[in-house]
């Protein structure tokens, strides 16, 4: 009676544990839905950002100067390029009377400020006595232009500006008002199309900012509503192919689901919103929580399949996979924080709010999934004698490397020596619109004004006199204006839209009844001082307001040249610089590039040594992290040699395969390292529990290759699928970007298979021989 009683309390106080967990598994799980709902409520608030500029370099000299010098005059990239194609050549009484109209309406358009374009341009004369006069280069009312042909060429100022050497098509220059909003700039874009589409033209090609701002934005929230659905699609594949059954489809996508939920939401809660990189961030957050989860539940149930209950098989996952899953997240998010090297806001805020949903995926996986485990009907899983799929596979796998030992490392050797020299034809380069798919018909329109209008990538000089009690328009300064301006055109490439030089010259010539001979700055100082009044008077001063500050100290040069790279910018500017130091110019005037293209150009000159400051930050906290966990210098020489691996791949293949260092591709390097260096950690936490159980490091190492290497598998196929889903982007950068990280997870994998049981084998000690030597050594008591 005494031992039923006992029986009796003992069941009581069971019922009573079991009662308080679930009521505490409730109130967790409850805690977990409300904060979930509360990041679901601010989604909506979500924005997205389109702003070239936040790409500038920060905190930097450059930067500054640009901002200083845009002050003074306008900004260099607010315009609009439309250029009207015919086949059979502009001249046609028909066609530029509706191009005329068409530009004509463009102007009366909101948020435009003036259009320009060969119809409504004017040539000016100035007559003896000072008075002007003005006539039209085209006569729209004629129906022979030879006239009016002739003279459009004889004055290159308009050819590839206004009209293309060809003569099959016309530009309008359309110039609205600075910084326009991206509401405002997508109303003006849509309006400015709507009104094409009313004229029968042959073909119409647009470029600029405010273009290309409505092409990203659009394709930005295409691609992320893309990325989302698939994603969840690809959960519940992978789950279901996982694990095959309800239990393990419906459970784990509290936490996928949850943890892209926290991130976006947590982003709208605090006004950040979504860049262009940031836009895989529901990819990345797919793969890194299926991870997380794969591994715990993937351990949970292996322990019920050999006997564990439910309890029990909780707790014991939780041990063993909990600090394995905690290191892998740390490192995967020190991948993302080491981008805060990069000068760049854009790629800083990748890296900070991807690295804080990588913790936020671990936090809520762990804060969920075991309450979860203990509420939810215990899952049915094979018994432990039944045919196992993964078993044979890994068993032949690791037999294939055992037998293969000494051949396996000259394998990987070769592979680091050829993919090594891969690595050194890396070019370090940026295009514009680069990130543009060439299919793209964006792409070609700004392709288009490259080739046939000199191109719509602005070019900015800002020339200061030294002495400020100088004058400008001292005879002097002029012909050095007039020197710099006119090695831009024929040396640098630059197609001058505005200078104080062009202006006078426009004037000079107009003095003399059009003669092309005079199209030059003016070197008597009775022209210059009439030209000043006349440039001061005409449109109310704007004229001269757009290349002279109010003070009189600060010109500029602005204009266009092709997207032609980084480098070809680079090599331009060094011999501009070299032609100013061999010509003097630098005594009386302070002469710079400048502009926005200018300084996307700067962020390349930092940007290889931020990835080496980035790479080198995260290497070295991941070592320390498994000199921590391990306690041996041996295996953290042992754990990087994998991790290694992979990153002179992708470096060579980037070098093979002519794919540019730029922005978008130099980040791949350290995410790649925070995210391989996962399976390793799994691997050799699981080896260090194997010998903890007083396994002999053969059988320990089997044993993780056997018990780790299908939640290995598993997750590299996940995370391979996930990043593949970039591949689909119209982002070059972002395609790049998914292809390097699914190679490198290729390649981890393999290495990791192949190559790290090998270094075990030969640079690890065995714990067990080592005690044998100890216990040999120890002497007699004899």
């Amino acid at each position: 009676m005494r031992n039923v009683n006992f029986a009796f309390i003992n069941v009581l106080k069971k019922y009573s544990l079991d009662k308080k967990l679930k009521k505490i598994s409730y109130l967790v799980i409850s805690a977990i839905l409300l904060i979930t709902v509360f990041f679901a409520l601010q989604i909506p608030r979500t924005t997205l950002n389109y702003n070239f500029e936040e790409f500038f370099p920060s905190d930097d000299e450059e930067t500054s100067f640009f901002f200083n010098h845009r002050a003074l005059f306008e900004s260099d990239n607010d315009f609009m390029l439309i250029a009207v194609e015919r086949e059979d050549g502009i001249f046609d009484k028909t066609f530029l009377n509706k191009v005329n109209a068409y530009a004509k309406d463009l102007s009366e358009l909101d948020h435009v400020q003036f259009t320009r374009d060969i119809t409504n341009e004017k040539e000016r004369f100035i007559y003896p006595g000072g008075m002007s006069g003005e006539r039209p280069y085209i006569h729209l009312d004629s129906t022979h232009f030879k006239t009016d042909s002739a003279n459009i060429f004889e004055n290159k100022e308009l050819i590839n500006t206004l009209v293309n050497e060809k003569a099959d098509a016309v530009a309008i220059f359309l110039r609205h008002y600075d910084f326009l909003s991206k509401k405002k700039g997508e109303q003006l874009v849509k309006e400015v199309k709507t009104l094409t589409e009313s004229y029968d033209f042959e073909n119409v090609r647009m470029a600029g900012r405010t273009v290309g701002q409505l092409f990203y934005v659009d394709t930005m929230i295409t691609e992320m509503s893309t990325y989302i659905g698939i994603s969840i699609l690809l959960v519940i594949i992978f789950l279901i192919l996982s694990f095959r059954s309800v239990w393990g489809l419906l459970v784990p996508q509290i936490v996928i689901v949850g943890s892209m939920i926290w991130i976006v939401g947590y982003m709208a809660l605090i006004g950040k919103p979504i860049n262009i990189l940031l836009i895989v961030l529901p990819a990345i957050m797919f793969v890194v929580a299926m991870s997380d989860v794969i591994h715990l539940i993937s351990k949970y149930l292996e322990l019920l399949r050999v006997g564990y209950n439910k309890k029990d098989a909780i707790i014991t996952s939780y041990k063993e996979i909990g600090m394995a899953t905690f290191l892998t997240s740390i490192t995967t998010a020190i991948g993302f924080f080491s981008l805060l090297f990069v000068n760049v806001i854009p790629i800083q805020d990748f890296g900070i709010y991807t690295g804080i949903g990588v913790l936020m995926a671990f936090i809520l996986t762990y804060a969920s999934l075991p309450f979860l485990f203990y509420v939810t009907k215990k899952p049915k899983v094979a018994k432990k004698n039944s045919a196992s799929f993964w078993k044979p596979i890994l068993s032949k796998v690791f037999l294939f490397t055992i037998k293969r030992r000494k051949i396996i490392p000259w394998v990987g050797l070769g592979v680091v020596v050829i993919f090594g020299f891969g690595a050194k034809l890396i070019v370090v380069n940026n295009f514009i619109m680069d990130d543009v798919s060439p299919e793209s018909e964006v792409k070609q329109d700004f392709d288009y004004f490259d080739n046939k209008f000199g191109g719509v990538r602005p070019f900015e000089l800002s020339i200061r006199l030294k002495d400020t009690s100088q004058s400008i328009w001292n005879a002097d300064r002029l012909k050095e204006l007039e020197q710099i301006e006119s090695y831009l055109i024929n040396d640098y490439g630059v197609k001058v839209n505005t200078s104080l030089a062009r202006y006078l010259s426009v004037l000079h010539r107009a003095s003399h009844a059009g003669n092309t001979d005079f199209f030059e700055v003016p070197q008597k100082k009775r022209d210059i001082n009439q030209y000043k009044r006349m440039l001061k008077i005409a449109d109310e001063g704007k004229l001269i307001r757009n290349v002279l500050d109010s003070t009189g100290i600060t010109t500029r040069i602005n204009g266009g040249v092709p997207d032609w790279g980084n480098i070809v910018a680079t090599q331009k500017n060094k011999e501009f610089s070299t032609f100013i130091q061999q010509n003097n110019l630098e005594e009386y005037l302070d002469i710079n590039v400048t502009g926005t293209a200018h300084l996307l150009d700067k962020n390349m000159s930092y940007m290889s040594s931020s990835l080496v400051e980035g790479l080198s930050f995260a290497i070295i906290i991941v070592s320390v992290l498994m000199t921590i966990l391990f306690r041996s210098g041996r295996m953290l020489i042992i754990s990087m040699i994998p991790n290694i691996i992979p990153l002179v791949v992708i470096a060579g293949v980037m070098g093979f395969f002519g794919i540019n260092l730029k922005i978008t591709t130099a980040i791949v390097f350290t995410i790649s390292f925070g995210i391989a260096i996962d399976d390793t950690i799994h691997f050799l936490s699981n080896f260090k529990l194997e010998l903890e159980k007083g396994k002999s490091k053969i059988y320990a190492i089997k044993s993780t290759f056997l018990g780790t290497g299908k939640a290995i598998v598993l997750t590299s196929l996940i995370l391979i699928g996930g990043f593949s889903m970039l591949l689909m982007s119209s982002f070059m950068g972002t395609y790049y970007m998914g292809l390097m990280i699914c190679i490198t997870l290729i390649v981890a994998v393999l290495s990791d298979l192949f190559i790290l049981p090998l270094l075990l084998i030969y640079f690890y000690p065995d714990p067990k021989e080592k005690k044998k030597r100890l216990i040999e050594e120890v002497p007699s008591d004899s």
